[in-house]
């Protein structure tokens, strides 16, 4: 499914009718079948926008197509992974991964559907464990259980693995690249890891500035799956990294002019 991000920009307005503009003229066009990874430094607007593609908030301006239908409001061929596993706690394993679909009411071959993923994440034998049971991965496993259940065209993640150790955060990566794969849905992760970008993503987006644009979109065509010590990997993860500092230069240039244009303009207005 061909997801279009269209010269989306968002500003955010306050009581005292200041305006802060988070995102300028964002223009990412995603493939069918894509992994594309969001990269940018924390704060930058990452989370925003992808709020925006799943329909949870609206832009200033802009539009989000997906199949050349607008997205206004959260849509079944979207599904949205949080930074935080959010199961419920009075359910069990099985209970939350079904949860959503219930609630949609698509109930059909449901039992067979949970069996599935349960075997293909690795839940086996933990199906009737409560939250309170479960480690953080796991939690992390049933969440995206629960998002692919429905099996969704265009699976958005928000840092999912950000709160994992190194070690099952690299388990996870690879289990999710092994299920993309498998299910050959597209893919959208926002991050502030350079090494989980270029270990996922079939493309890289940077971020950055003030406010958020893109600044650059780099193709990564290794195959899958990927070490970290792979040298073309190794010379895609120094070009990014130049490229960051890069957007981080420029950024605090700007930044330092509008403090001193800021500080200016009230010596120089300030009442007597």
């Amino acid at each position: 499914m061909k997801l279009l991000i269209e010269n989306i920009e968002k500003t955010f307005s306050f009581p005292d009718k200041t305006t802060v503009p988070v995102l300028k003229d964002i223009h990412i066009s995603v493939e069918d079948g894509d992994f594309v990874m969001i990269l940018g430094e924390s704060g930058c607007g990452k989370s925003t926008l992808l709020n925006i593609i799943a329909g949870i908030d609206l832009p200033t301006s802009g539009n989000i197509w997906v199949d050349q239908k607008k997205i206004t409001r959260p849509h079944p061929s979207l599904s949205l992974l949080f930074q935080q596993p959010s199961l419920l706690p009075w359910l069990n394993v099985t209970e939350n991964i079904a949860f959503g679909c219930k609630l949609r009411g698509d109930i059909d071959d449901l039992d067979h559907r949970i069996k599935y993923f349960v075997d293909l994440i690795g839940l086996k034998g933990f199906e009737n464990n409560f939250p309170h049971e479960l480690s953080m991965g796991m939690a992390c496993r049933v969440s995206l259980a629960r998002a692919l259940i429905g099996h969704p065209k265009v699976l958005l993640l928000d840092e999912p693995f950000v709160s994992l150790d190194t070690f099952t955060r690299t388990r996870m990566q690879e289990e999710l690249i092994s299920i993309w794969n498998k299910e050959h849905f597209t893919a959208v992760f926002v991050t502030h890891d350079i090494d989980e970008s270029i270990i996922m993503g079939n493309k890289v987006v940077l971020l950055g500035g003030q406010p958020c644009s893109v600044r650059k979109m780099i193709e990564i065509d290794t195959p899958y799956p990927r070490k970290i010590t792979d040298r073309q990997l190794a010379l895609k993860r120094t070009h990014i990294m130049m490229q960051l500092e890069k957007i981080y230069k420029k950024s605090r240039v700007n930044h330092q002019l509008s403090v001193e244009e800021g500080y200016d303009r009230f010596i120089r207005y300030k009442p007597a």
